[in-house]
């Protein structure tokens, strides 16, 4: 698929906008139980999908994005998790091991991530938070293609997106660089996406 043009650019742009302008109201008008619950417990089939991953790749949530390190606390507290970490503001990441209690420092994008001490690590199944998504595996992030270059440069990766599933359209706009995602999930589904897992 060709990149994208100066117009359809713009169109991406301005659907990004309405996206998130649609998470924040979303989440805004979620009352405190219904916001606690959501994201906290694994769906069966992803749980077991789990256990065969000796590191999982997931993220410290950031403004309205849903937060799903307490669905991974069992993850999180052996040892197998790790979080997105950038150097500096530079177009690659990496991931982080990260356990409960370890600090998140603030990163130079503005999210919470670990410090540059922690160890690096190569998760082979990634929970990938977006601003968008549809039913095909579609997924628009917050615009700076980190997550697009260290999928395809990790192929092998398991790509899960998290969002609300106010975040669903019928069909997202792609460019050449955009990486599918196996599969979504939502406050309300498990989506699969595509034919890998």
């Amino acid at each position: 698929m060709p990149d994208l043009t100066p117009d359809r650019a713009a169109d991406k742009r301005r659907l990004r906008e309405k996206l998130r302008f649609r998470r924040r109201h979303f989440t805004a008008n979620l009352d405190g139980m219904a916001r606690l619950a959501a994201f906290r417990a694994l769906p069966a089939p992803l749980a077991e999908l789990l256990d065969a991953h000796d590191v999982v790749g997931a993220y410290a949530a950031w403004g309205d994005e849903p937060d799903i390190v307490p669905m991974l606390a069992d993850i999180a507290a052996a040892g197998r998790l790790a979080l997105p970490h950038h150097g500096g503001r530079i177009e690659t990441m990496d991931f982080r091991r990260w356990r409960p209690g370890d600090a998140l420092v603030k990163g130079p994008w503005s999210t919470p991530q670990p410090g540059d001490d922690s160890a690096i690590a190569l998760p082979t199944l990634i929970f990938c938070p977006l601003v968008g998504f549809d039913r095909h595996g579609g997924r628009i992030g917050q615009g700076g293609g980190h997550y697009d270059r260290y999928l395809a440069a990790h192929p092998d990766a398991l790509r899960i997106g998290i969002g609300w599933s106010v975040q669903e359209i019928d069909a997202m706009p792609a460019e050449s660089t955009d990486i599918a995602l196996d599969a979504v999930l939502t406050e309300q589904e498990y989506i699969l996406c595509g034919d890998r897992l």
